[in-house]
């Protein structure tokens, strides 16, 4: 079950930063907006990054602290993504759509750091 949600954390990450590249295109092209574009084209796409490093992790530790560090990033872009609806930078449509997508994606981590973290305590139990 876990590896399920790890794959699908994975996928899932992957067209996230996906979305967010084309996004931090739109806004440079379309609104002529650079200076947040970088910001969430670095948050946004870390998190896949992170999760990639996480699922090579060397240890159980590793791979909490590379999702952890991906959970840190999903904020700061649930963050960006907020600030860049509220200023008009993105549609409503659009800002509601991505943001949705973000969300998604901190339950999935926080869901798989969870699980992570109870199997190391019961396997300490053992």
């Amino acid at each position: 079950m876990a590896e399920q949600r790890e794959n699908a954390i994975e996928r899932k990450s992957f067209a996230f930063a996906v979305r967010i590249v084309r996004l931090s295109q739109f806004l440079r092209e379309e609104k002529r907006e650079f200076v947040l574009s970088k910001q969430i084209l670095r948050s946004g796409t870390s998190i896949g990054a992170n999760v990639r490093e996480a699922v090579y992790a060397a240890s159980r530790k590793d791979f909490i602290n590379k999702l952890h560090i991906a959970l840190k990033e999903t904020n700061e872009t649930a963050y960006w993504i907020e600030l860049l609806g509220a200023t008009e930078y993105l549609p409503q449509d659009m800002s509601a759509s991505i943001h949705q997508d973000c969300i998604e994606l901190r339950k999935l981590l926080i869901q798989i750091l969870k699980s992570t973290k109870e199997r190391i305590h019961s396997d300490a139990g053992e």
